[in-house]
């Protein structure tokens, strides 16, 4: 007979329950497609965001935080589990978490946490797949899909819905027990338009980013991003107001991070910047000193051992992830080398271009990053943007050949460097390639070096970039 995910962590996990009554609840909510530069307390003096301002000036701004993969259900597998999508056999957008892999929400369930997800899909049960209906017979016919019973509460919907869900999972939690609930919002997601926020951004006055091109659709376009990050901070205040109202808010670690990089040029889907940098600010009275900001490398599998351990719960052996629970309390802490993240298959499509499906990998040192792109032959192509119209009007300017040469280099290009290496101090827009460069031969054999071990302890399927390519490829 099958354990069930809780059951299984229970008996594995038998030592302590009562240390984790001491434990503070703990909340994470995670925005939908939200890149690090956009949340005003980052510096952004565009964007209308002062509820996760205050909440910043309250806690502490990560500057450095990254996700394992920039697509939804492989990050988030990672966030859950302590560990990299490729180690989980959670590459493929969307396959069901394996039975045999264990959650830090079930773990703290064992230990005495009431546990629960509502608002946003938690996209570990195949959701991505669910229009197939071949694929959710297989799914149905071996049992795949295991989440609801991994936790107490599971409940999805908007953010809107997600915030009375929470409502209601307080209610529901018994009295001697911390919580943990994983809020999550379908904010900043496409689709964007007008209507979105209650103070629209003018797209007229807004900086844009160095890769992007300055037209007025791509304007109209970013704009329309920022009002959907207001709204969520509209939400998130909400949410804040709840816990000061239930007494809540002294004794939860509460934790606001995007859950991959927003769905604009070089995001959601690549291994650049806007793509893995995301936004985490974490707020625990007593514990973290209001208004401090981090440039420590952090990763998405960082988020289980650090709850358990703030919980008082062992971390399991098989979680990659590394705690920085002595790096919030303002103890001596040695940070990470470096940080990675993968991209694989998206959704259901085939591989026609890289928003549908792609196979690269990527370093992050704490000044330089490489991607690999063992798909070097497939084009770039936009993730949930393809069809809008500034994506089609750049697409005409490129065939017009109006776009600067390196716009057109950038988007347009038929194919792709196999190996790409970007000085982050002196180019945060990733647009000078170091690749085989001689000045730069050191720094690329170390993060390549660096690359296969995490590839090959990983148990990684891709070929390991050993082997030099040649200078065309480049």
């Amino acid at each position: 007979m099958r354990i069930g995910g809780a059951a299984a962590a229970a008996q594995s996990l038998s030592p302590a329950r009562a240390q984790s009554q001491n434990g503070p609840n703990i909340l994470l909510i995670l925005s939908d497609d939200h890149s690090v530069p956009h949340v005003g307390c980052y510096g952004n003096s565009d964007i209308k965001t002062p509820n996760l301002d205050r909440f910043a000036s309250e806690g502490m701004r990560f500057d450095r935080s990254y996700v394992m993969s920039p697509q939804c259900a492989p990050s988030r597998s990672s966030i859950m589990t302590g560990r990299s999508p490729v180690a989980i056999q959670m590459t493929r957008f969307s396959a069901p978490l394996p039975m045999d892999v264990r959650t830090y929400p079930e773990i703290l369930r064992a230990n005495g946490y009431f546990t629960g997800v509502a608002g946003r899909t938690y996209h570990m049960n195949g959701e991505a797949s669910r229009s197939d209906p071949l694929v959710q017979g297989i799914y149905d016919k071996l049992n795949l899909r295991s989440f609801p019973e991994r936790l107490d509460y599971v409940r999805t919907g908007s953010m809107q819905t997600g915030i009375e869900q929470f409502s209601e999972f307080l209610d529901l939690k018994p009295r001697n027990k911390p919580f943990f609930m994983q809020l999550g919002s379908n904010d900043p997601h496409r689709r964007f338009g007008p209507g979105m926020a209650r103070e629209p951004h003018d797209p007229e006055t807004l900086k844009l980013p160095s890769h992007f091109p300055d037209t007025p659709l791509v304007r109209e376009d970013f704009g329309y991003y920022y009002d959907k990050i207001s709204r969520f901070d509209d939400d998130f205040g909400t949410v804040m107001q709840l816990l000061e109202d239930r007494g809540l808010a002294q004794d939860t670690l509460v934790v606001f991070m995007g859950d991959n990089g927003a769905a604009l040029l070089r995001g959601k889907g690549t291994l650049y910047e806007f793509g893995i940098n995301v936004p985490m600010i974490m707020r625990w009275p007593g514990k973290i000193k209001p208004g401090r900001t981090s440039s420590e490398l952090v990763s998405g599998e960082d988020l289980a051992p650090t709850f358990l351990e703030a919980a008082g719960v062992a971390v399991p052996d098989e979680m990659t992830g590394k705690s920085f629970l002595k790096h919030l309390r303002g103890e001596q802490y040695s940070g990470r080398k470096h940080v990675f993240a993968e991209r694989g298959a998206h959704h259901i499509y085939l591989p026609i271009h890289s928003a549908a499906f792609d196979l690269s990998r990527c370093v992050v040192g704490r000044r330089h990053k490489l991607i690999y792109n063992a798909l070097w032959q497939i084009p770039y192509e936009p993730v949930d943007f393809a069809s809008s119209n500034f994506w089609k009007d750049l697409r005409e300017r490129n065939a017009a050949g109006t776009l600067s040469p390196e716009l057109s280099r950038m988007y347009f290009s038929p194919t792709r460097p196999i190996y790409e290496l970007y000085d982050l101090e002196n180019d945060p827009g990733e647009s000078d390639n170091l690749a085989g460069r001689d000045e730069v031969t050191a720094i690329e054999q170390e993060l390549r070096a660096a690359l296969i071990e995490w590839m090959v302890v990983e148990r990684d399927y891709l070929p390991l970039p050993i082997a030099s390519d040649p200078p065309d490829m480049r």
